[in-house]
């Protein structure tokens, strides 16, 4: 079931009155209508919808609520998130610092900041060179000190620089 449909399903509020009272307990419709103070009528309507829809399943004892359908909604809705790196270690780490292709905070840990510091610099092709001020405008799409990424991709051999001329090392 999407979200839509969901909300959609409970938006009326007999019909939600009537999956509330299911959800606390009550199982017959008299048991519903005493609960909700709904007339047995818009109780019978309301677990019908409900039915169709998938929010309540019926047996012997009466209605039960199904309530493993929000999980699947939110699962659902949820956008497939694209790997920022193969390796589920490495990827965990870029997605504490990388949010929307922007760095949020510098690691405080080494290791930690040479991976970012490795996906970051995946920015520059290592057949060229990179006059500074195209190194800050690359570097600023990422973060805006650009002053401090250059500093710590140079400090940890990822970028070469020589008479204000960058490349990347392989």
């Amino acid at each position: 079931m999407n979200a839509d449909l969901l909300c959609g399903s409970l938006a009326e509020p007999a019909r939600l009155r009537t999956y509330s009272a299911i959800v606390l307990g009550a199982r017959t419709p008299d048991q519903i209508a005493a609960a909700t103070g709904l007339s047995p009528a818009v109780v019978g309507k309301s677990a019908q919808r409900l039915l169709k829809t998938g929010l309540l399943t019926a047996s012997a004892d009466g209605l039960h609520a199904v309530e493993d359908v929000f999980k699947q909604a939110a699962r659902s809705a949820r956008p497939e998130i694209e790997s920022l790196d193969p390796d589920p270690a490495r990827d965990a780490v870029l997605r504490a610092f990388i949010r929307d292709g922007r760095l949020t905070h510098f690691p405080t840990f080494p290791a930690k900041t040479r991976i970012v510091l490795e996906y970051l610099v995946t920015s520059f092709d290592p057949d060229r060179d990179y006059p500074e001020p195209e190194v800050n405008t690359v570097l600023n799409a990422w973060h805006p000190d650009h002053a401090a990424l250059r500093r710590l991709l140079v400090d940890n051999r990822l970028l070469t620089r020589t008479a204000g001329i960058y490349r990347r090392l392989s």
